[in-house]
């Protein structure tokens, strides 16, 4: 008689193949191995890799990214309770004695809602307000003309704002004609926005998790990371990040002009993703490939100059104040000219400066450090035995923009989530620094906080700040060395691999111009690592079982 344990009760399967050049990182990574007994271990030996029609990667890294996201909306959701009664337009959110800070729960959302006149229905780069001190004294420039302001923001970060703020009158309307629940008007067009938010960052996880190639399991870093719990919902910058990672994929899926329309998306709404095409052009330069880099760049700015020009010519005094605003700010909190400010009693570059003056020396330092920061980063990217991966260089550069810049402010740090996991696919190192960068918000928080004897010293906040930016130079040393010793670049896994997100520059021989200078050259190729070396975590060559 036969043993019917030992017999599948259906029939096998016709197709019996297996993505097993797929990374599983319950076998090669300690992390990956130690949370997979959380869901019965890791995977078989003899499974098949690739085969399941329902928990795909893609699928359970969303549903690891709705907890996350559920958890950062939990975080401001006390900034949420309002005072007031009456109609929905009538109340407003409790913010008293400065709870917003002790409760850690702050977002720019909510008093963004009353300061741009969002709340009166205005749309914002029409209409204009005149800057207040604490007292509520109308300020004059430095100039002597009335402090005059417009909504800061980008174009397509503006318009986002209206339109949630357009949905949550909508609200307001419906509620005062039909038994709706009454619910604060500057919280309904939170929670609106922080829905589309929500769904950048879900687009986020799905474009990395498509740009990791075989390792598609990074992206969960994405899903799972700590500052997504503080700082999703601090600000808008989710947008640009999903439109920038966007166009990456779209690069990388060889369709140069759709990734120019992403990132020149991503420009209107913040100015970081302009930053990518720089990577993108030195890398041309060394593969001799720049066509595809042209047609981007040029999509790029038709893209910008398409969303842009409306405002542009109808309000250019509102359209021009993100450029103005930036120009005239000094140091932010978050800066590394802050920490030195802070540790060494130095006054900074400009001195005595009038209300909104711009600072034009430390201007010009900024400028003059990050233009040196990226003549370095194309040294090595020319330089190097191995053509560096694109998502290496495009972290090093929105790095260096970070470091250098006189604002960091907190979610920026959203920036580098995505292109650090692909950058430098080391789980424990990576979680590591997006918990140093998650915490700084708690001093930051408190150091805000002004209630005596209540909150922290500045000190306090300054070294968190500089802890966080000594983690990120750790993570760039840690991508020179790999992008100098190819070798231990776990991506490349062991010389088979190219760069997934390259387009058409994976694979792609190294062509440089006639006029690139010989210093400029790549360097003399390493010998490549065995075709049957074993895929090793960043400490142990032996993969975990």
């Amino acid at each position: 008689m036969t043993d019917r344990a030992a017999i599948s009760p259906r029939r096998l399967a016709a197709d019996l193949r297996s993505a097993d050049d797929r990374d599983c990182p319950s076998r090669t990574d300690f992390l990956g191995a130690a949370l997979s007994g959380v869901v019965g271990g890791p995977v078989g030996r003899h499974a098949l890799i690739g085969r399941t029609a329902v928990f795909t990667p893609v699928r359970v890294m969303f549903m690891i990214a709705l907890v996350f996201l559920a958890l950062g909306w939990s975080t401001k959701a006390p900034c949420l309770q309002t005072i007031g009664t009456g109609p929905p337009d009538q109340r407003v959110a409790n913010w008293e004695n400065q709870r917003a800070y002790y409760e850690l729960c702050y977002s720019d959302t909510v008093p963004l809602y009353g300061a741009e006149l969002l709340s009166q229905g205005k749309f914002p780069y029409k209409s204009s307000w005149i800057e207040k001190d604490g007292s509520g004294k109308p300020q004059t420039r430095y100039d002597g003309l009335p402090a005059v302001r417009y909504m800061e923001y980008p174009v397509l970060t503006g318009v986002y704002q209206y339109v949630a703020m357009s949905l949550a009158k909508t609200y307001t309307t419906f509620s005062k004609l039909i038994p709706l629940p009454v619910v604060a008007e500057v919280v309904v067009f939170f929670d609106i926005a922080a829905l589309g938010l929500a769904l950048a960052w879900l687009a986020t996880v799905w474009a990395t998790a498509g740009l990791a190639g075989r390792r598609v399991w990074d992206a969960a870093l994405v899903a799972a990371s700590p500052l997504v719990i503080f700082q999703i919902f601090t600000n808008f910058d989710s947008l640009a990040t999903a439109l920038a990672i966007g166009g990456l994929l779209a690069w990388a899926r060889r369709r140069p002009v759709l990734a120019g329309v992403l990132i020149g998306l991503g420009t209107a709404a913040k100015l970081y993703p302009l930053l990518l095409l720089g990577p993108l052009l030195v890398l041309g330069i060394r593969a001799g490939r720049l066509r595809g880099v042209a047609r981007a760049a040029a999509t790029t700015g038709l893209t910008w100059l398409l969303v842009n020009l409306p405002v542009l010519v109808l309000f250019p005094r509102g359209w021009s104040e993100f450029f103005r605003l930036n120009a005239r700010r000094g140091e932010d909190m978050d800066s590394l000219y802050n920490v030195v400010r802070s540790f060494t009693g130095w006054r900074g570059f400009d001195t005595n400066l009038g209300f909104w003056q711009p600072p034009e020396h430390l201007n010009a330092v900024v400028l003059v450090l990050f233009v040196v920061c990226c003549a370095a980063i194309g040294f090595v990217a020319l330089t190097a035995p191995r053509r560096p991966r694109v998502a290496q260089l495009a972290f090093l550069v929105v790095v260096a923009f970070l470091l250098t810049n006189k604002v960091w402010s907190p979610q920026f740090s959203l920036w580098l989530v995505p292109l650090a996991v692909l950058a430098l696919p080391h789980r424990r190192i990576l979680l590591a620094w997006m918990t140093i960068d998650a915490l700084v918000w708690v001093p930051r928080m408190y150091y805000l906080y002004s209630v005596p004897d209540r909150g922290l010293p500045e000190q306090w906040f300054t070294a968190t700040v500089l802890l966080r930016d000594l983690a990120v130079l750790g993570l760039c040393a840690l991508v020179v060395r790999q992008i100098y010793r190819p070798e231990e670049d776990l991506v490349r896994w062991g010389g088979r691999v190219d760069d997934p997100a390259g387009g058409e520059f994976d694979r792609a021989p190294d062509a440089p111009p006639s006029w690139l200078p010989p210093l400029l050259r790549p360097g003399r190729r390493q010998q490549p690592v065995a075709a049957d070396a074993p895929e090793a975590d960043f400490v142990s060559s032996a993969p975990v079982r």
